[in-house]
């Protein structure tokens, strides 16, 4: 997508496909109305379609006259818009066929079909949202829990926006000090004053910089979920697990040793923590060639893990397998539930995991149930500690943003570094037009087009 003013008109299905109750196509372009006009027979005759008004009339197909559908429309001007271009909003009644057809005459009459994410595209391009913002909207869509929901609504906002540009501006003082001993050099003692440069950045910028670094791993939480894998070896209880903390029958479980060969997921939620809940193939040496493909997805999916059920049987003693496993997770957030304690143990289970200290343990009975509420308190301890109530962040970076101001962070410890060392202030001085120019891709400013491009690739046609 250049970044060029945009003179065609563009239109798209903006709601999901499928039977329902409205679906709307949205247009956005200077022909928008021109458009509209072609292929809309407002019920009054003398509608003068004005704007941000609802009409109700029918979409016909200007080749055969024919009806195609009852719609309400909407034609608003610019700027008042979500793009600050005409739109017009075509609302009619949900399904594939219909809302096809409607599109097909929508382009027929001088639209083309829009990319991905092209209407918020030229809402960032016309200076109606930033960056931060337009990002937003896709995190929005996307949030799987009410404290994702509020974390997207504070940056559609410009919560991150305003704090963006509030360090940009602090960063562009003290550039302008050390710009100012450069230009000035027999009035350098005047203009820079080396211990305070020192101290701001240190104690003000990037205090803030780590702070919003910090709050991404929350946002990320919130808003994608916790990827939560079950693993363990063959008849341990993985699939019963999964059913009991889901109450349904979502996996296969049977006696026979090696029932799950592919990956099982399904979400569920703790107390509004968003869980992603993944059931593997159960771990073992002799397999056949389809169970040992399960196997490989069983260690792609716990690389990728952000939470671990290792689950252990307490009815057969602990196997090399299971050794094998707790080693594998040693160094990620593992929860090991020991299962079936329903059945009499088969060992003295609490010296055994006496010598596992470093995983944090519930036992269970996926059977009867007994246990499970217990590890749902872990698994929030475990993700997001003992403040559950309280109420997150209004400002946090996604993972895009939270890279940058990593490296913003870096530049100006580097300019740090010059200033301690003496450095020539040339240096400092493009370290901190480093800075500058890093915290100005996350809200747009000097963003490079094929980043914007990767962005608005990910969101929905229509959006």
């Amino acid at each position: 997508m250049e970044q060029k003013a945009k003179t065609d008109t563009i239109a798209a299905i903006a709601t999901p496909v499928g039977q329902g109750g409205i679906g709307i196509v949205r247009l956005s372009g200077p022909d928008s109305l021109a458009i509209l006009r072609r292929i809309f027979r407002p019920k009054n005759p003398k509608a003068t379609l004005k704007t941000h008004r609802l009409y109700l009339g029918h979409i016909f197909d200007p080749g055969s006259g024919l009806s195609v559908d009852e719609v309400l429309v909407t034609h608003m001007q610019a700027p008042n818009t979500y793009t600050r271009e005409d739109v017009v909003e075509i609302n009619s009644h949900s399904g594939y066929m219909v809302l096809s057809k409607i599109l097909d005459l929508v382009l027929g009459s001088g639209a083309r079909l829009a990319r991905p994410g092209e209407f918020t595209f030229r809402a960032y391009l016309n200076g109606r949202i930033d960056l931060t913002q337009a990002e937003a909207v896709a995190e929005l869509i996307s949030s799987r829990s009410e404290r994702g929901l509020y974390l997207a609504s504070q940056q559609i906002g410009g919560a991150l926006r305003d704090k963006i540009n509030s360090l940009r501006h602090h960063l562009i003082q003290f550039l302008g000090h050390v710009e100012a001993a450069i230009d000035f050099p027999d009035e350098e003692d005047t203009f820079f004053d080396k211990n305070l440069v020192l101290k701001g950045l240190r104690e003000n910028i990037l205090p803030q910089i780590s702070e919003l670094i910090e709050a991404h791993s929350e946002k990320k939480i919130w808003i994608q979920g916790i990827s939560t894998v079950i693993a363990g070896r063959v008849n341990v209880g993985k699939s019963s697990l999964l059913n009991r903390l889901l109450d349904e029958q979502r996996a296969i479980v049977t006696p026979v040793p090696g029932t799950t060969r592919d990956v099982v997921e399904s979400n569920m939620s703790i107390e509004g923590l968003p869980i992603r809940l993944m059931d593997t193939a159960g771990i073992r040496k002799e397999v056949d060639e389809i169970e040992k493909i399960g196997i490989q997805l069983t260690k792609q999916k716990l690389n990728q893990a952000d939470l671990v059920l290792a689950v252990l049987d307490q009815s057969i003693p602990i196997s090399p397998e299971d050794k094998d496993l707790l080693n594998s997770v040693k160094d990620k957030t593992t929860l090991l539930v020991v299962n079936k304690i329903d059945l009499p143990p088969a060992m003295e289970w609490d010296k055994v995991l006496k010598g596992l200290p470093q995983f944090p343990t519930v036992k269970v009975s996926a059977l009867t149930g007994k246990g499970i509420r217990q590890l749902k308190k872990e698994i929030l301890r475990l993700v997001v500690g003992p403040d559950i109530g309280v109420s997150p962040s209004a400002i946090a970076p996604n993972l895009r943003q939270a890279k940058a101001l990593e490296q913003a962070s870096q530049y100006i410890e580097n300019a740090l570094s010059c200033v301690s060392q003496e450095a020539p202030l040339e240096i400092v001085a493009l370290e901190l037009k480093s800075a500058l120019d890093t915290l100005g891709e996350i809200i747009g400013e000097t963003t490079p087009d094929d980043v914007l491009e990767t962005i608005f690739s990910t969101f929905c046609i229509g959006k």
